[in-house]
């Protein structure tokens, strides 16, 4: 039974009700539906607004419904959505009284609350993810405080570093992630249930009490804005695009780290798969998917943008879009964060070949000109002179490691016999002690950090 009947004369159109529907989709939210539906009735009880043993029967039809449909006892079926099936199925079970179940509420303050209801548990679910990824990445880092290889800018060598030092900037990344939806939870958790269809309720109701049955942290302040706002959706489906974007980074590197060209990564046989047509094959498609369903989250973020830009105050169907975006989302996002943490477990790194790289390229160029500003040259006349090294190098093939000390003196007096170590990738990575910098006592500082920001999470 549709629960606005009674002001129609004809059934709907089969083909506009399968296009008005969104049982197949919003039944992901049947929890937060009936646990909202719990916290309503027991506030009508304690009200007064219904009788306490009519809100008795009813919370109790109501935890018995959940169960049973947590037990495959119950298939959610026959209504156009979750709200509509789970009053229906009440009155099926306990009859007439459970139609007391909507007093002073709408649909529209419901499924706002609903979905509140759904974002903060999803939020919870991501951070908790990420909190685990953090930490193997972290894990990892320990144990590449010394692997020396070379940083990139315009995927060109540009000067070395370490793989710890390189983990250690996702891990940061994920971390900013986890602020922002910790940040995002907090306009999250907030309560419009009692904000009725758009002007609230005539009822004497006590949105508090529902909220603290409810664990939110407070209540809406205006009915329209209640109802209405998906700045939350919106918040949410930003930080989940920004972490599938880190997600996509690290990936899009690891495909070519995987190549022959590089071989900076063994591929585990777990996380890989072959060709159907050339045996030698082992491709990083999961890497590529991890790269790829980016675009899928980014998407759910533009798709809500969209939706959201042109609507007046309050409810508008529209906003029975924002549902499919974020249920994709969450289970997107949740899938690719576990296969990434246990693609990082079992990861190898080649070291050796890290630790070849990081000499090409010269890499360790900016090491002259910073030795000859350091003995009082400027900083832009050694650039200069460190450039005709470079090019003196390429025109005899050789590399800046295997200049003699007599060659470096030949372009600068300035030049001492501590140049020939400063060229060396591991003496220009354990150079670098600045905060924020590659040396291992400093990487092993920024662990540190890391591994106290987890603790507090």
């Amino acid at each position: 039974m549709k629960l606005w009947s009674g002001r129609f004369t004809v059934g709907t159109d089969a083909l506009a009700e399968e296009f008005n529907d969104s049982l197949p989709f919003d039944k992901a939210m049947y929890k937060q539906d009936i646990a909202g539906s719990i916290a309503h009735c027991a506030m009508l009880g304690k009200c007064g607004i219904i009788p306490a043993s009519d809100s008795d029967k009813i919370c109790a039809e109501l935890r018995k419904l959940s169960s049973d449909i947590d037990e495959g006892k119950t298939d959610i079926t026959g209504a156009e959505d979750i709200h509509s099936f789970v009053e229906n199925e009440l009155v099926s079970r306990i009859g007439d009284v459970a139609k007391k179940l909507h007093t002073a509420r709408s649909r529209n303050d419901q499924v706002a609350t609903d979905l509140r209801l759904f974002v903060r548990d999803g939020i919870d679910d991501i951070v908790a993810l990420l909190r685990s990824l953090v930490s193997v990445l972290a894990q990892r880092a320990r144990k590449e405080t010394n692997t020396v290889m070379p940083a990139y800018t315009h995927m060109q060598k540009a000067q070395p570093t370490t793989l710890a030092h390189y983990l250690c900037a996702y891990c940061n990344m994920f971390l900013r992630d986890v602020d922002r939806f910790t940040d995002c939870r907090k306009r999250v958790n907030v309560m419009p249930l009692g904000s009725g269809a758009c002007v609230a309720t005539t009822f004497p109701i006590d949105r508090e009490y529902t909220a603290r049955l409810l664990d939110f942290d407070g209540i809406t302040q205006n009915s329209l804005d209640g109802v209405s706002d998906r700045d939350f959706v919106i918040e949410y489906l930003a930080a989940a695009a920004q972490t599938a974007v880190h997600l996509s980074r690290i990936n899009e590197e690891f495909v070519y780290w995987s190549g022959e060209e590089f071989s900076f990564i063994s591929l585990p046989d777990e996380f890989s798969t072959g060709s159907s047509i050339m045996p030698q094959k082992k491709n990083p498609d999961v890497n590529e998917l991890l790269r790829g369903k980016s675009g899928r989250i980014v998407g759910g973020l533009v798709s809500m943008l969209t939706v959201m830009k042109g609507l007046p105050l309050a409810y508008n169907k529209d906003m029975q879009e924002d549902k499919e975006a974020v249920f994709d989302v969450q289970k997107t996002l949740s899938l690719c964060l576990r296969v990434f943490t246990e693609f990082m477990k079992k990861a190898e790194f080649d070291r050796d070949s890290m630790r070849t790289a990081s000499t090409g390229g010269y890499s360790c160029a900016t090491e002259c000109a910073d030795h000859l500003a350091a003995n009082g040259m400027p900083f832009r006349t050694a650039h200069e002179i460190t450039g005709k090294i470079v090019r003196y190098c390429i025109e005899n093939g050789k590399t800046l490691q295997q200049l003699t000390v007599d060659e470096f003196k030949s372009f600068s007096p300035l030049f001492d016999d501590g140049i020939t170590t400063a060229v060396q990738a591991q003496s220009a990575v354990a150079r670098r002690t600045v905060i924020g910098g590659c040396a291992p006592q400093e990487v092993e500082r920024q662990l540190d950090i890391i591994e106290k920001a987890l603790k507090s999470l």
